[in-house]
């Protein structure tokens, strides 16, 4: 069964949740159904739509979130295309690259690690965009949103929750 999507009081993507967990919100009072799928749920007495999206009825503060660095959040922040020469990548194909090479005082930062694919990685090796000949297709970023999310569903989000997830793109 899909997971759920749980929204803020303000109607914010907090994250996916499990069906399970939805209906417990709901029949605590703690959160309202807005979306449903068609499937059903079904106990000995009640018989509901399983929940699609849901929002909590007391706003939850959390602050100024960014997603965690991780190599699958590079790949789907990237959406698993080579920075270099534009090939779409599975996620078992794809590198990550530093731009500015480790060896030459590069971090490990979302702004210095790119996807790319195993071919420009060697191609790059341990050069600098200048000595390797290359350029990056897009200049990257640090995410406001949760990349993973895209990712996990193959880019292929529940129609249900179409209105309330946008990919927001920063250059901060």
């Amino acid at each position: 069964m899909e997971g759920v999507l749980l929204l803020n009081s303000s109607f914010e993507p907090l994250g996916v949740i499990s069906w399970k967990k939805a209906v417990c919100l709901f029949f605590s009072g703690k959160a309202e159904v807005i979306e449903e799928y068609e499937r059903q749920i079904r106990s000995v007495s009640v018989i509901i739509n399983a929940p699609a999206v849901v929002r909590l009825l007391k706003y939850v503060r959390l602050g100024r979130r960014k997603p965690p660095l991780s190599r699958t959040n590079i790949l789907a922040r990237d959406k698993l295309i080579c920075q270099y020469c534009s090939l779409e990548l599975s996620s078992k194909e794809a590198t990550i690259d530093h731009i500015i090479p480790r060896s030459r005082g590069g971090d490990g930062s979302w702004k210095n690690l790119v996807c790319c694919c195993k071919k420009c990685n060697i191609k790059k090796g341990s050069k600098t965009l200048r000595e390797a000949n290359m350029q990056l297709i897009k200049a990257p970023f640090v995410p406001d949103w949760l990349p993973v999310l895209q990712l996990k569903f193959n880019g292929k989000l529940p129609i249900l929750w179409k209105g309330f997830i946008r990919s927001k793109k920063k250059t901060d």
